[in-house]
């Protein structure tokens, strides 16, 4: 699983049958910097992921890829290589709260 960014939505009204009302987020991915271990740096690469919680633009989401992402419930079938299976209410590095979600 990894951390990211909902930075965007992607519509595309022709597509496989198989994502069909699938909501399409693009997403920039989240690591613990290096250099300072208690915050959280975006990468400059972004995907585009399935949606299977709701998730919104701005939100921190945790996400899977690969052969993981086509486990999530409805999804065997579809062409997916990465899917958003949870919204992310707080971050802990070090014991110390990195990230916390708008109320």
């Amino acid at each position: 699983m990894y951390l990211a960014q909902v930075v965007g939505v992607v519509v595309a009204t022709k597509k496989d049958s198989a994502m069909e009302g699938r909501k399409m987020l693009v997403l920039r991915p989240l690591v613990v910097d290096e250099k300072e271990p208690t915050t959280l740096k975006p990468l400059a690469n972004t995907f585009v992921a399935v949606d299977s919680v709701g998730a919104g633009e701005g939100e921190m989401v945790l996400f899977c890829q690969g052969s993981s992402a086509r486990l999530a419930p409805g999804l065997k079938q579809a062409p997916v290589d990465a899917v958003i299976i949870g919204i992310v209410d707080t971050v802990d590095v070090l014991g110390k709260k990195i990230y916390t979600a708008a109320q």
